[in-house]
């Protein structure tokens, strides 16, 4: 374990959130909020700190995959307990543990709530809210590592361990260029909303935040109400920004270099394209069933499909109101989430692709014994490690899931409640169903309940195992 370089790329995680900063004390000014001496106070500090920490270069910046996973997690705790500060040291959020809580929604950009009146906050502490889900969307290591060369060579170990999906790589040889190319994409698509938000009559503020929350697929609302504070006409483009985000980026990346062919031969985009369209039409046709118009009913339909598969937290009703059927088709779409290489969290498209070439293959095998079938995904055979890799995933996803919800009912809250908070938290959804639902929020918990369903939300956004590899005691053993 290579303690000094770990330590060094702390320091530049603290330079980073500090620099971030800015941006809310900027919108503090322009309103003339006097709570933006709090974001200062705390860029400060950490510009400090973080200086004394990357005064120097370390000697040795050889970096293996152990310590990609622990100095990914160390980085999302660092993250946090200092993106919280601003929320606790003005009093806006006045428990340290509440002000945890939020900041690790945002910035895993799970868009679960503590607060009851959202919009009590003031315009930069909100506007830092929505910014930390645009922050913790693709990631603040992807992010330094398109600006400062940082680990000579080893910046992949740092991208995997931090990238959502089975199946992290480069898009071009050098890892640099590549998280440039992901946040080009990803700012892109951000600027893009925001130009249809203001054409839709949505004011600036709101439109930026609104991109922020929705490109991220993080979700948090800048209205108690949510996205129904708002017209038809906003429903419906977040709606297509949201499928737009939880697309592979590879999709986007050969568009743009014109590889047209491959992007639209991506089956991993296609089952999402089925499952995605395939929940809309059921539910749609359920909800009106009920007595929903049409119109009202698809428009709903789609974007709580929306939400809920790409992991936000939008919520333009109270779909706890629905039929059985709908309420159970959103419970399934918060296991399965968006593609790999997107910002969504949950077990993720491709797994789910890879489980049913794997159910597929077994039967095939079970029918003719001596055929030999290899498990293919866009024409290339799948390596043994990567099958691997998803069925261990799934195994300890259900084993943390399964223990979450032990844990929480100490509370003695209903099954429903527990198990959809759990279901939010690990798959960086947002809202549940009962008391966590899309009319309330997670204040329901006790502390301990908290940090649990913390832990929930940190382990989803990293993909469990650098969480896991944080507290095992052999990861800190130098070799």
């Amino acid at each position: 374990m290579n303690i000094t370089m770990i330590v060094y790329l702390l320091g530049w995680i603290l330079n980073t959130v500090a620099a971030l900063m800015l941006l809310p004390i900027s919108v503090s000014i322009y309103y003339g909020e006097g709570h933006g001496k709090y974001f200062l106070l705390c860029s400060l500090s950490m510009f400090a700190v973080g200086w004394l920490l990357t005064k120097k270069r370390p000697k040795n910046t050889r970096f293996y995959a152990k310590d990609g996973l622990v100095m990914t997690a160390l980085s999302w705790l660092l993250l946090s307990a200092t993106g919280c500060l601003p929320f606790y040291l003005s009093g806006e959020i006045p428990s340290y543990t509440n002000a945890l809580f939020e900041c690790i929604s945002g910035f895993t950009t799970t868009g679960a709530s503590i607060l009851h009146d959202v919009e009590a906050l003031s315009r930069c502490m909100m506007f830092w809210r929505c910014f930390m889900q645009w922050i913790g969307g693709m990631g603040v290591l992807v992010f330094m590592l398109a600006v400062i060369p940082l680990t000579g060579g080893q910046d992949l170990y740092l991208m995997r361990a931090e990238s959502p999906g089975p199946q992290v790589g480069k898009l071009v040889p050098k890892v640099r260029k590549t998280a440039y190319y992901l946040y080009a994409i990803y700012f892109a698509l951000t600027v893009l909303q925001i130009l249809c938000l203001l054409v839709a009559k949505m004011p600036l503020y709101d439109a930026v935040c609104t991109a922020f929350t929705t490109t991220s697929t993080g979700g948090f609302g800048i209205k108690n109400a949510s996205l129904g504070a708002y017209s038809p006409a906003i429903h419906y483009i977040v709606t297509i920004f949201l499928y737009l985000s939880g697309l592979n980026y590879n999709f986007y990346f050969f568009l743009w270099i014109h590889r047209f062919r491959d992007a639209f031969s991506i089956q991993e985009i296609k089952l999402y394209s089925l499952i995605f369209f395939g929940a809309v039409a059921v539910i749609t046709l359920d909800v009106v069933r009920f007595g929903y118009p049409l119109e009202v009913g698809f428009r709903h339909s789609a974007l709580q499909v929306g939400s809920i598969m790409t992991t936000a937290g939008f919520s333009s009703v109270n779909f706890d109101m629905w039929p059985a059927l709908s309420k159970n088709v959103i419970v399934l779409l918060m296991f399965v989430g968006g593609c790999a290489g997107s910002t969504c969290g949950g077990i993720k498209v491709s797994r789910i692709l890879i489980y049913l070439k794997t159910v597929k293959k077994e039967i095939a095998h079970l029918c003719h014994p001596r055929n030999v079938k290899i498990i293919k995904i866009d024409g290339k055979a799948l390596p043994h490690d990567v099958l691997r890799s998803a069925n261990i995933f799934l195994i300890v996803y259900v084993l943390i899931f399964t223990l979450s919800v032990l844990l929480i009912s100490v509370d003695q809250l209903d099954l429903v409640t527990n198990f959809t908070a759990v279901a939010s938290a690990l798959g960086n959804i947002g809202p549940g169903l009962s008391l966590v639902g899309p009319s309330s929020n997670f204040d329901v918990f006790s502390s301990f309940s908290k940090y649990v369903l913390m832990f929930d939300m940190l382990a989803g956004r990293l993909e469990l195992f650098p969480m896991l590899v944080l507290f095992t005691p052999t990861a800190w053993k130098k070799q």
